[in-house]
Formats: structure tokens, C-alpha cells, sequence
């Protein structure tokens, strides 16, 4: 049976969290100013250096675990990164709090969580409603960064994006090269890029 205090409670919180968030957004994203989105951030190590080397660009870290965001806050500030910043948020809840004129440059996934089990798959980033609702918010010509040390992850998601309408993939260098914590532990990874299709809307 439905507790209806618990109910209130549930979504107070929820109403209270998501009014937090986009503060933390305004704060962070300059309007109408595209971003570099980097999903599961991590510590910050490939964004902190990503951002020293452009810092001409807007860099937007996101990451449910508030330890691996205080981490990125404390590379930030000891490197004194302005364009830099993180935030504690699923990537799902970030997107959904955006304003609307918000749109990224660049988008980058690195080595998440690959739910390997089949009835674990509907956790993955890597969705076809993620991916929409992605492109949505994609300026022209952005670009989907993805690597993983998971094969069978990096073969599902090649061609979940070969079959979406709004994403092409494409032959092109890694734009940016940075060790990651996860990418040290890895023996070997896959990579892709994926291009926004410009006739999409």
C-alpha cells in the first residue's frame, strides 16, 4: 500500500535535487556557449589535461560518485582551470536539466561500465534513447568519443550507432590522448567516433 508521506518525501527530494542541478549548470555552462561533455569523468585525469590543452573551450565533467567529483574539483583548482568544471549527476538527469539552448561541441565516453550480464544491459549509457536524446542537444558537427576495454560492450554499441539515425561512424584519429586510471588497468581497449549526421533534426 501506498505511503503518501513517503511518497511526498520521495519526490521532494527528487524536485529538490533537480532544482540543485541546474544551479549547478547555470553556474557552470556560459549560455549558448557549446561544451566539451565528458560522461563518467571519473577523477578528472583525461578532462583536467583535455581542458589545460583547450582552454579556449567550455569542459563539463559528470560523474554519479561525489568522491571521484571532489577529486576533479581539487586537479581544477590546483591547476587553476576556469573553463573546467565537474558536476555530480547521472548523465541521464544532466541532460534532462539542461537549458535549452545548451548544445555540446564534443561528447566523450571512457571506459564505463560495461554491465556485462544480458539482464544488466538496460543500465548501459550506451542506449538508442540516450543517443536521441544526445543528438538532440549536439551542436553541428559534434563528435561521440567512445572507448572500452570490454569487447563484446564495444561491438553492441558499434552497432547500435551504425543503426542510428542520428550518428555516423566515422575514420578518424583519437583527437586527444590522456591516461586514465581505468585505461591503465586495461590490457587493451576499442575505440570510435561517431559524428552527429548533419540532415538529422
Amino acid at each position: 500500500m501506498e505511503n503518501p508521506t513517503r511518497t511526498a518525501d520521495y519526490i521532494a527530494r527528487i524536485t529538490q535535487r533537480r532544482n540543485s542541478l541546474g544551479d549547478q549548470i547555470a553556474h557552470s555552462i556560459p549560455s549558448e556557449t557549446p561544451f566539451v561533455w565528458e560522461i563518467g569523468c571519473g577523477h578528472g585525469h583525461f578532462l583536467a589535461a583535455y581542458a589545460a590543452a583547450h582552454p579556449s573551450k567550455i569542459c563539463v565533467g559528470v560523474d554519479i560518485s561525489k568522491d571521484r567529483i571532489d577529486r576533479g574539483l581539487r586537479k581544477r583548482n590546483r591547476a587553476k582551470l576556469d573553463n573546467l568544471h565537474f558536476i555530480q549527476a547521472d548523465a541521464r538527469d544532466f541532460l534532462d536539466a539542461l537549458p535549452a539552448e545548451a548544445t555540446f561541441s564534443a561528447i566523450y565516453i571512457l571506459f564505463p561500465d560495461p554491465w556485462p550480464k544480458r539482464r544488466h544491459h538496460k543500465n548501459r549509457i550506451m542506449q538508442s534513447e540516450f543517443l536521441t536524446a544526445a543528438a538532440q542537444r549536439a551542436g553541428q558537427g559534434t563528435r561521440l568519443h567512445f572507448r572500452t576495454d570490454y569487447e563484446p560492450y564495444f561491438r553492441d554499441s558499434e552497432q547500435l550507432i551504425s543503426q542510428h539515425a542520428a550518428w555516423q561512424i566515422v575514420a578518424e584519429p583519437w583527437p586527444f590522448e590522456q591516461l586514465t586510471v581505468f585505461q591503465s588497468r586495461a590490457a587493451s581497449h576499442h575505440s570510435l567516433i561517431a559524428q552527429r549526421r548533419s540532415e538529422y533534426t
